[in-house]
């Protein structure tokens, strides 16, 4: 079955003479919402900074939200409230990002994936629904290909499945280059290695060269139900990318948000969060 396409019509209103358009806008980091839910899981060789709120574990369906590349888990902040008013909500931040360690082991996405399989192992948490946004939605994508049992269903947004997906100097593009200064100020203050930014940029560059690059038959194994997402003025994600990888998945829908980019959950938080809590069941 082909991918489902649902185009989103809204009507905004006129923008000031001059101003940036709203894909073009980086929002705040949201900050971080308390919680005495949170700790460090000594899990696959390193520390997992996590937080969970909403229902209590064994109640509310767990939802795992995996932050994009150099992010950490307070650029979810629009997107917990909502959602922990259904489920039970886990952030996480990734080896090596936030507030989380890592080890000598070169990032990559299989490793990454086996991080969060490794946390919801230490949380007693035996299946989860992911939402990702970029590196987390590829997190996604990969746990629903090689952990099929721990996976409910990906909320992809984001994402690519091959190196070529990628808009080349996407790095230099205004809002991209700002939200990599904004997010080594972040590193500097969450980071157990706060000096080391330019090294862990570099590192986790050495992955994007390279990873991921999944055929396919590799794509066409996943049996999971996936929304592909993204912003109708993404900076980094070829439009084409994101529709071939609807259209490759088994029974993928495909939702492209308007007058949105790469960071759409920070720019236009009521609509990302309507489209997840829809896709959820919740809505």
């Amino acid at each position: 079955m082909r991918a489902l396409l649902f185009v989103v019509l809204m009507v905004f209103a006129a923008l000031p003479a001059g101003a940036a358009e709203r894909w073009e806008t980086l929002p705040p980091t949201p900050a971080p919402i308390p919680t005495d839910r949170s700790g460090e899981a000594e899990v696959n060789g390193i520390r997992i900074h996590y937080a969970i709120y909403g229902q209590e574990l064994g109640k509310g369906s767990p939802v795992i939200f995996l932050h994009g590349g150099l992010a950490n888990t307070d650029y979810w902040g629009n997107q917990v409230g909502p959602v922990a008013a259904h489920h039970t909500v886990i952030l996480m931040d990734s080896r090596g990002h936030g507030r989380s360690t890592r080890d000598s082991r070169p990032y990559g996405y299989d490793l990454m994936a086996d991080d969060v399989v490794a946390l919801m192992v230490q949380l007693k948490i035996e299946k989860a629904d992911i939402v990702g946004w970029s590196d987390g939605a590829i997190l996604g994508l990969d746990l629903a290909m090689r952990h099929k049992d721990r996976v409910g269903k990906v909320f992809a947004f984001a994402a690519n499945t091959m190196t070529s997906g990628v808009i080349d100097g996407v790095e230099k593009n205004p809002t991209f280059a700002a939200y990599i200064a904004r997010a080594g100020q972040e590193y500097a203050a969450r980071s157990a290695t706060p000096g080391d930014y330019d090294a862990f940029v570099e590192q986790i560059g050495k992955m994007w060269a390279s990873q991921p690059n999944w055929s396919d038959a590799q794509l066409r194994s996943i049996d999971t139900p996936v929304l592909i997402v993204d912003g109708d003025h993404d900076e980094a994600i070829k439009r084409d990318h994101t529709e071939y990888m609807a259209a490759t998945i088994p029974h993928a829908g495909l939702l492209i948000l308007p007058n949105a980019s790469h960071f759409a959950f920070l720019q236009d938080p009521k609509l990302f969060n309507f489209a997840l809590l829809h896709f959820l069941g919740d809505e």
